[in-house]
């Protein structure tokens, strides 16, 4: 069963090849989706990702515009220019330490399509547009027991 969740926080570390960002669980009646809030309790996990990602997805966060359309800015007007809208955020798998999601999207005619996707490019592109975050709860569990 998915389990609702939000980016709770990113540290960017330029001199380092990996970024982490961390995935908090939302606490019940607080599904209002709103990053970078604090939650008392819940689970929460890392994920590794890269420079460009975090990058990206702290740009979504403060709303930085820039002159021409990065790689998550040109997927989410390739979907809103097809009538589609990314309904959700599924971080579906993990296996050998990485994780899978998918981006949930509904097409112009109502079909929901599920997109394999990294989790840092999901929500780098989910982030601006508010896109709810869910993790299966079998990877939360596993990312719990992964952690040191």
């Amino acid at each position: 069963m998915p389990v609702r969740m939000e980016l709770s926080r990113i540290l960017i570390r330029e001199l380092n090849d990996y970024q982490i960002i961390e995935l908090r669980e939302v606490a019940p009646g607080n599904g209002d989706g709103v990053s970078g809030g604090q939650i008392e309790g819940g689970r929460a996990f890392p994920i590794v990702i890269g420079l460009p990602e975090a990058q990206a997805i702290e740009r979504r966060l403060k709303g930085i515009q820039i002159k021409r359309p990065q790689t998550h800015d040109l997927l989410a007007n390739v979907v809103n220019a097809l009538g589609a809208s990314l309904e959700s955020i599924t971080i579906n798998d993990l296996s050998d330490h990485t994780f899978f999601a998918t981006l949930d999207i509904k097409t112009a005619d109502g079909k929901l399509i599920h997109v394999d996707s990294r989790p840092s490019d999901a929500i780098a592109l989910g982030i601006a547009g508010g896109a709810p975050i869910f993790v299966d709860d079998r990877v939360l569990e596993a990312a719990s027991k992964d952690e040191p």
